[in-house]
């Protein structure tokens, strides 16, 4: 964006916007700024472990990109058994990481790179599976929605993990702790999942971790899973009466993208 009057050019919202998650970003990945947080996923394992399980389905002798992918732990974890893993990343920090753990297991099939996920180098449908863990709610929804689709090839899969921002309580939770994130973060919500459904095909969309949050403080001890299995229960019950679902803090999505 260029201000005519003066002739001088100013930086644009999305850059700004770049500046603030790699400035962010980068210092995570030196130190890691989340920890305090850390202990309320455990109520959400139930989530991760369905993630887990759809991105290893799909990456089977398959072309996969990891869209946000850290310090490519899981990305490594699956060059086993795709054929490519590509990883991009905002960090430079986090890309060097993933490299360098590429490089010391000796793989040929993986790259990583600093790139903008709202703008990808890739050509058009490049990938059979994207998939990514707290990406989407960082980026603009249409630009990435439009991107993930562009570099997907026909009949290729999304899978992603994300928080969800209508429960009041988790948003004055965030709201009290805002250097646990980035100012331009925003959980999504009940817009951002249409879209989703409007761009792919065969979406579905499960939500996680409402009653389960009461079984934080026994994480560590021998009740955990006994707890974490029957507010498992209670969250699915309670999900099924309309609207509720949308108070949950995470969800799984995924989608395909039609021939």
């Amino acid at each position: 964006m260029v201000n005519v009057a003066s002739g001088v050019a100013v930086e644009t919202d999305k850059e700004a916007r770049l500046h603030r998650e790699r400035a962010f970003h980068d210092e995570r990945f030196t130190e890691e700024t989340r920890l305090a947080q850390a202990k309320y996923y455990a109520a959400v394992r139930p989530a991760f472990a369905r993630y887990e399980s759809l991105r290893q389905a799909y990456a089977v002798d398959a072309d996969v990109l990891e869209y946000g992918c850290a310090k490519g732990e899981v990305s490594i974890g699956l060059a086993p058994i795709a054929r490519s893993v590509s990883g991009i990343d905002i960090s430079q920090v986090a890309i060097d990481q993933a490299a360098e753990k590429a490089d010391q297991k000796g793989l040929s099939n993986t790259n990583f790179a600093v790139m903008d996920a709202e703008a990808m180098d890739f050509d058009d449908e490049h990938f059979d599976l994207i998939f990514g863990s707290g990406i989407l709610h960082h980026l603009n929804i249409e630009k990435s929605y439009a991107e993930l689709h562009r570099v997907l090839k026909p009949g290729g899969r999304v899978v992603f993990i994300e928080p969800l921002g209508h429960n009041p309580v988790l948003n004055f939770y965030r709201m009290m702790t805002p250097k646990a994130r980035t100012e331009d973060e925003h959980p999504l919500r009940k817009a951002d999942i249409k879209k989703f459904n409007d761009v792919f095909d065969g979406t579905h969309t499960q939500h996680y971790g409402l009653t389960t949050l009461g079984m934080t403080p026994f994480r560590n001890g021998p009740l955990a899973n006994p707890l974490l299995r029957v507010t498992s229960l209670m969250d699915q019950a309670i999900f099924a009466i309309p609207y509720t679902k949308w108070w949950a803090w995470f969800c799984v999505m995924e989608g395909r993208k039609g021939h």
